[in-house]
């Protein structure tokens, strides 16, 4: 049975790639420092499951190098990083610590560890936010970096920092640049599931601006397919964009969710659209161009938003228990807007 290690795997994105794993009869172990946004909610469903452990750890942490030497695993899905660009806007030190330090961290380990064994892969996942606005056609591997946010930021410089590995220390890295995520086990200060919660429970529906801003939306479990796909034929020293090629502004989202929700429950009289002060620096539109890997690695979404946003509204509503399960200051504070 082959072994790999999913750092970040309490959150939204690991967890459900580490559920996909699983099911691929991956033995899978969970590296996460346990930080707000980290949810054991997200691993009821498989945490006793005798292929699946969990080891409390920050990528920060050299003893990753004796895990590596420890579990011997076949390849490394690197989700650990703050992620939340509001969050970035008011402390980017966080962002600094953990997604460049934590990386550069994870690459020396992994660099000590591939001298072991040669044949273990480094996939290193990443964001459409690395190339800043792309006000018109679709941004490829090829597109030039111009992060907006500290987040962003500290992301293109984690990937800057896999690929000058992969060249100087000839590791096998690969990086994936990923557009906007939805689905199952998302924390609440991200659009779709804040919007869920506040539809559920009666509250105002805060949207940036005048909700024009465009996202390219995809459905969680595609992004983990992909991620499987490229750990599987990926080539080393390769990026890979992953996305849906299905743009909608904020706005329209929002107007989706409300119609699916009154189909299924009651609406409140307080669930209304509430446009809020912009975010700082708010970028206007990401689109990607994922052609490569669809030609290359022969991958392609196969759940587009409308059932998507369907089957993540039904998730929420159906797992309540699962916004008991965070702090409700995190829920409820509109960050970024100091």
């Amino acid at each position: 049975m082959k072994k790999v290690i999913v750092t970040g795997g309490l959150g939204f994105i690991g967890s459900n790639l580490i559920q996909l794993l699983l099911k691929k009869k991956y033995f899978v172990l969970n590296i996460d420092k346990v930080s707000y946004s980290s949810n054991f909610y997200n691993i009821k469903s498989f945490k006793n499951n005798k292929n699946y452990k969990f080891i409390k750890l920050d990528i920060n942490n050299k003893k990753l190098f004796t895990i590596f030497k420890k579990i011997k695993p076949c390849g490394i899905f690197n989700l650990a990083a703050e992620t939340h660009v509001d969050r970035s806007i008011d402390e980017p030190k966080h962002f600094i610590k953990s997604n460049i330090l934590g990386t550069y961290n994870l690459l020396e380990c992994f660099r000590k560890f591939n001298k072991l064994n040669s044949k273990a892969k480094l996939i290193h996942i990443s964001t459409d936010e690395v190339y800043g606005d792309v006000l018109s056609g679709r941004s490829d591997e090829n597109y030039q970096y111009k992060p907006s946010s500290p987040y962003a930021a500290s992301k293109a410089s984690s990937d800057h920092l896999v690929y000058s590995y992969v060249r100087t220390f000839k590791i096998p890295a690969i990086i994936t640049n990923c557009s906007n995520n939805f689905g199952p086990r998302q924390h609440p200060e991200k659009l779709i599931p804040k919007l869920i919660y506040n539809i559920i429970n009666n509250r105002k529906l805060p949207i940036y601006g005048k909700g024009l801003n465009s996202r390219e939306w995809i459905y969680v479990k595609d992004h983990c397919e992909a991620l499987i796909k490229v750990y599987q034929k990926g080539k080393a020293g390769n990026f890979y964009n992953i996305g849906s090629n299905k743009n909608l502004s904020n706005l329209e989202v929002t107007k989706k969710l409300l119609n699916i929700a009154k189909k299924k429950i009651i609406i409140g009289k307080n669930v209304k659209i509430n446009f809020v002060k912009d975010r700082p620096g708010h970028d206007v539109r990401y689109a990607l161009n994922s052609n490569k890997i669809k030609k290359e690695l022969n991958w392609k979404p196969k759940i587009n938003f409308n059932e998507g946003i369907k089957l993540t509204f039904d998730w929420y509503n159906n797992n309540k228990m699962y916004y008991n399960s965070l702090k409700k200051k995190d829920i409820h504070k509109r960050l970024g807007n100091k």
